[in-house]
Formats: C-alpha cells, sequence, structure tokens
C-alpha cells in the first residue's frame, strides 16, 4: 500500500471520490487510461491516503473501448428518503437526498447461518452466533420495505436462508405484498437433496431461484471448500419439478472458473426453460474473500464479456450486450435472446437503449419489469418458433415478450460490484440494488458489503 505507484504513461480521464481501502477515508480520486497501440487500453481508479498512501484499482481492461461504454442518465431522487447527508457520501446511507437512483432490487438477509464457508463470502456467513430474527420482526420489516421502495423485485438472502425452517411462512407473508419478483437468493444444497421442499417453496409464492453456480467440481473447490457439481445439477432438478425459474449465478475468480463460462453458458441453455438465464458476478474483495489480492486477478466486465463471447461457439457477439438502463452504467452488461433451437437470438432491446439520456426513475421501472418477466418461472412449455429481431420502445417491447411466449427468452448478464479498492462514489450513487440494514434503512448493496482491509465493515452487522 505504501509503495509508489509504477511510472506508466497515463491519460487523466476525469476526477470522483474513492476510499482508502485500509482506514475507508473519502478521498479525491482520478480515472486514469493507461496502454495504447498493441497493449489494450486499462482504466485505473487512482488515489493517496495521506496516512496510507497510493492506491490503484484496475476498472476496465480491453474492448469495448471505455468511452463507448455509456448510458446517460439524469438522476432521480428515492421516494423514501431516510437519512439527512452530514458526512456525505458514502457515511450517510440510508437512502438520503444524495442518491440518483431508485431501489430495482431489495435485499433482505434471513439469517447469518449457513451450511458451507465459502472462501469468498461477501456476508461472512457463519461467522456470527446471533440469532435468527424472528418471523414477526421480518413481517414488518417487509411492511416497511415495500412502503418505502415500491414494487421492487425482493431477495431473500443470507447466511442461508433455507436453514430457517419457516422460510415457507416468510415467503407467503412476501408475495401479497405486491413485489415484483419473490426471488430466493442459495447455494441450493437444500432443494436439491430434501424431496418436495423446491414444491414447498413454490406453493407458498416463491417465483425464481438465484442459484450459485461454479461450473464445475474443481471450480467448487476452491470457491466453496469442496466439489458441489451435481449437488447444483440436483437442485436443478428439483426447481424443474417445482416449476421454479432459475437464474444461475457463478462467481467468477481468475484462474478459477473463467475458462468454463462457454460451459456454463451450454448446460444453462440444455436445462431451458427452468433456467432462465446465467448472471455472472466477477469477485469483489470483501467479506471473507483476502482483500490483498493482485489486482491482476481481478476480472472486469469487459473481459467476462471477450470471454463470453469467446467461449461461445459463435453465439454471442459483443455488440448484443449493453450497459444497463438502472444501475450506473459501468456495473454491469446484459442481453436478453430468443432462443430457436438451442440457439440464441439477440432480442433488440429498444427500451434500455434508446438515445439520449434516459430519467432514472424510468430506468428503474423498466428494470424492474424486465427483470420480473425474465426470471420467473416460463409460463408456457418450451417450444422453439422463431421469433427473429425486434426493436420496440419501453412498455410495447414488454407487450411483445408476454405475447410472443416468455418461455422462448433466456437473460445473460454479468454485474461487477465494488470493494473498498475499487468504489467510485460516482457509481455507488447511481446503485439500484438495495439491502435493507436490520434498522429499516435501504443501503447500496457494495456499500453494506464493503470492508477495509483488516476486514472493519463500514455497515454491515448481523441481519
Amino acid at each position: 500500500m505504501t509503495e509508489p505507484l509504477p511510472e506508466t504513461p497515463e491519460t487523466a480521464l476525469s476526477a470522483t471520490q474513492a476510499l482508502c481501502p485500509v482506514c475507508l477515508r473519502r478521498l479525491p480520486a482520478h480515472l486514469v487510461m493507461r496502454g495504447q497501440g498493441e497493449k489494450a487500453a486499462e482504466v485505473w481508479l487512482t488515489r493517496v491516503c495521506p496516512e496510507h498512501g497510493p492506491c490503484e484499482a484496475v476498472i476496465w481492461r480491453g474492448a469495448p473501448e471505455f468511452a463507448s461504454w455509456r448510458r446517460p442518465k439524469t438522476p432521480s431522487t428515492p421516494p423514501s428518503l431516510q437519512t439527512n447527508p452530514d458526512q456525505g457520501c458514502p457515511f450517510d446511507c440510508g437512502l438520503c437526498a444524495e442518491h440518483g437512483q431508485h431501489t430495482c432490487t431489495a435485499v433482505l438477509e434471513v439469517t447469518a447461518r449457513c451450511n458451507l464457508r465459502c472462501p469468498v463470502c461477501y456476508a461472512s456467513a457463519g461467522e456470527t452466533h446471533a440469532p435468527d430474527p424472528p418471523l414477526n420482526a421480518l413481517a414488518e420489516r417487509l411492511r416497511l420495505l415495500r412502503r418505502d421502495a415500491g414494487a421492487c423485485n425482493l431477495q431473500l438472502s443470507g447466511g442461508e436462508p433455507t436453514l430457517r425452517e419457516d422460510l415457507p411462512q416468510l415467503i407467503a407473508l412476501a408475495r401479497p405484498l405486491g413485489f415484483g419478483l419473490v426471488q430466493l437468493n442459495t447455494n441450493g444444497l437444500r432443494l436439491g437433496a430434501e424431496p418436495g421442499y423446491a414444491e414447498t417453496l413454490a406453493s407458498a409464492g416463491l417465483q425464481s431461484v438465484f442459484l450459485q453456480f461454479d461450473g464445475s467440481d474443481a471450480a467448487s473447490q476452491v470457491l466453496r471448500g469442496r466439489p458441489l457439481q451435481q449437488a447444483k445439477l440436483d437442485a436443478l432438478d428439483a426447481c424443474a419439478r417445482a416449476g421454479l425459474g432459475v437464474v444461475l449465478v457463478p462467481t467468477l475468480l481468475r484462474g478459477v472458473n473463467d475458462q468454463l463460462l462457454g460451459d456454463i453458458l451450454r448446460l444453462a441453455l440444455s436445462r431451458a426453460p427452468t433456467v432462465r438465464g446465467v448472471h455472472f458476478q466477477p469477485a469483489a474483495t470483501f467479506g471473507r474473500f483476502a482483500p490483498e489480492q493482485s489486482e491482476e486477478r481481478r476480472l472486469t466486465l469487459p473481459e467476462v464479456l471477450s470471454l463470453l463471447v469467446e467461449q461461445s461457439q459463435g453465439q454471442l457477439r459483443a455488440q448484443d450486450f449493453h450497459p444497463p438502463c438502472c444501475e450506473h452504467e459501468r456495473c454491469s452488461f446484459s442481453a436478453r435472446f430468443a432462443v430457436q433451437g438451442g440457439r440464441l437470438a439477440p432480442i433488440l432491446e429498444g427500451g434500455c437503449c434508446e438515445s439520449g439520456p434516459l430519467q432514472a426513475a424510468e430506468g428503474a421501472r423498466r428494470a424492474k419489469a424486465s427483470v420480473a418477466g425474465q426470471w420467473a418461472a416460463a409460463p408456457q412449455p418450451f417450444a422453439a418458433q422463431p421469433l427473429g429481431n425486434c426493436n420496440l420502445k419501453g412498455d410495447d417491447f414488454e407487450r411483445f415478450l408476454a405475447e410472443r411466449g416468455a418461455h422462448k427468452r433466456f437473460s445473460i448478464s454479468c454485474m461487477a460490484f465494488q470493494d473498498a479498492a475499487s468504489l467510485d462514489i460516482e457509481r455507488v450513487r447511481g446503485c439500484c440494488i438495495h439491502t435493507q440494514a436490520p434498522d429499516g434503512r435501504l443501503i447500496p448493496f457494495c456499500l453494506y458489503n464493503l470492508t477495509a482491509a483488516d476486514g472493519t465493515p463500514l455497515y454491515r452487522s448481523a441481519p
């Protein structure tokens, strides 16, 4: 941390604010570009802490060009403000008036317990003996969440939520409140091992399973501490029988499973329409993941996109994917496809990609509807029927998808979470994925899970 930064020719791109990974002090920061010609350009976030010295993190490597990845938005204050700015972003979250985006997905952590001890766990699950929040307390938090965030999509998370014996009752409480989607974030072990459990959750009102999926036994051994591939396939079988939609969620770590993106995609397509899409997540250094990892190991959005295209056996093109219409443009990429005979045909989503700045509130509305419609279970039998490309706007596009068959859609996306080294306050203010703290405040996901180099959290506490 205290060694001088390398003397590399660089071009200053813009100023922003970041944090010192050691003390979490807010610092002036810059985005700078390094490399040109034969060497692919890289964009780095740089700053200097007066106490702990210089720090930098890579946020962009390779194509598409950094300057071309744009999705302008006009900020929109959240409808329910819970704190007043005092110290300034990112220390007054709740949300406050400095935030520029509404809640698309709200994460409710229902337990800190877990039946795994994953080395990359962002929540450091299993390290606390705090009791689970009682069902009546969670019911009140759900009511407050619906009031404050509106009809957002709800993700029940942890820890491992399936360790709660009253999870079906909790789902049954959530569903009538009018959330756009009720989803379970799970490792899938209980789903695959306990006959009838997936059906019980589906009967209670669960619509979607956000399934941890590493791609191979070797990858699971590194990322989870034990081989789990068959357990994941068993969970998929159980979800298929129960009629639950599934999103595969691979945590990506360079040298561990970055060579498996194509294999994961092909497996996902073979399991359609139960599997509604794949959502890749490059590992970020917060929670239990060692914060001293080299920046050479960090996977950036364009690298994941390039690997995905290379490994897709000609199915995908980089131009099929677009920046988000909700969260900050540098947080994710995504695309939706029509499935035709096991092949993918891109659906040109005019609703998200029209020219000109998009009102943040409108982007949030579209994103909520898109995710809820895509990730829930397919309502019809899966059949190959040519759709062709479409380029419709907003609600017309959503009606087209509903009329032509949700069972033929498949999504591919990637979310680049921020840790203490890579956190850019400009991006935080555009976050639409918010964790509900135990006191009811809504805090951007990356901030809620942020930890300093010594493990000190910025916000997180036991649920």
